[in-house]
């Protein structure tokens, strides 16, 4: 019998062909099922790259406490490893992250803090105020996977190997959207090692400032915007702008109305920043300026979004 632990399901995700939202499109649209891994995103990769380097730099010990500025997803992958290694955690959120995340980090053992949505720069904003709980507590150690260069290697090294392995070596783009930036920038690494011709498209939400602040579209005063765990008002510090080509800009309700079609006509139960990514990699497609598939990623799942997204009520307040 095999007697495998929860990390070593992290990973090796499956890549699935769209087909009916696909319709029309000049070539194949593929999806990186990263809602598949067993904290339900493509984060669980980034929390195991954390901890093994934090371990083997002899700077973190069993019984410390994890600390994480979090949209959620990285906090769940954390506390995978927490209980599988004997941490405590402890996680920053802002204020519009859904319930469902807030609840599910709670269950899994970790002590949540909300602050407000706050930008960055200032001190109530979620990632100054898990520094500073970090810097002022004993034995807490900032995971700071916003800065963590143990962040983009996890894709570099796994996610992006995987893809062109599971596309027998084929790619014309790669679709991400960017919170951290860790995925495009760590993917996006490999696959231009790979074949330098791979397009690299960065799928970000209207609102954000983050694709004008690149030079990829007209660059804003931002705005609000409903989509949670991608988008930002400044650059990330471990996303390497060289990476990306293009970026496709995604309204909150056209990537709400494509998560909702990405469940019921593709039965992939995935979350709201999926259907950006899908979104974005459909423009692409319909193009057909790529040779090869465009592989778009499926970042989490439908779970932590059930009260928004998929309420009736709750979209039809969406602009």
């Amino acid at each position: 019998m095999s007697r495998r632990g929860v990390e070593d399901l992290i990973g090796e995700t499956p890549l699935v062909a769209l087909r009916r939202v696909s319709e029309g499109c000049r070539v194949p649209v593929l999806v990186k099922c990263e809602h598949l891994n067993p904290g339900g995103s493509g984060k669980d990769r980034i929390a195991r790259a954390i901890v093994d380097d934090a371990e083997a730099r002899g700077v973190l010990r069993p019984g410390d406490t994890l600390v994480e500025a979090t949209a959620g997803n990285t906090g769940v992958g954390l506390a995978l490893m927490a209980a599988s290694r004997g941490y405590r955690l402890l996680c920053v959120m802002p204020a519009k992250m859904s319930e469902e995340k807030r609840s599910a980090l709670r269950a899994l053992g970790a002590e949540v803090v909300i602050t407000e949505n706050a930008p960055p720069g200032d001190p109530r904003n979620f990632q100054g105020v898990a520094r500073r709980i970090a810097a002022e507590r004993p034995r807490h150690f900032l995971t700071d996977q916003f800065r963590n260069p143990a962040n983009p290697r996890a894709h570099e090294e796994t996610t992006g190997p995987e893809i062109w392995r599971q596309c027998a070596g084929r790619v014309g783009a790669f679709v991400a959207g960017a919170g951290t930036g860790g995925t495009i920038t760590g993917v996006g690494r490999f696959l231009k090692q790979m074949n330098p011709q791979v397009r690299i498209v960065l799928a970000d939400p209207r609102g954000s400032r983050l694709a004008g602040l690149l030079g990829h579209a007209p660059l804003t005063d931002g705005g609000a915007y409903l989509l949670e765990g991608i988008g930002s008002s400044e650059v990330p510090m471990v996303l390497d702008p060289s990476v990306i080509d293009e970026a496709e800009v995604v309204d909150d309700r056209e990537s709400f109305a494509m998560t909702r079609r990405l469940v019921s006509e593709e039965g992939l139960l995935v979350g709201g920043s999926s259907g950006t990514a899908v979104v974005a990699a459909l423009r692409i497609a319909r193009e057909g300026r790529v040779d090869g598939p465009v592989v778009a990623v499926l970042a989490d799942g439908w779970d932590r979004y059930r009260s928004r997204i998929f309420d009736d009520a709750w979209m039809a307040l969406v602009p």
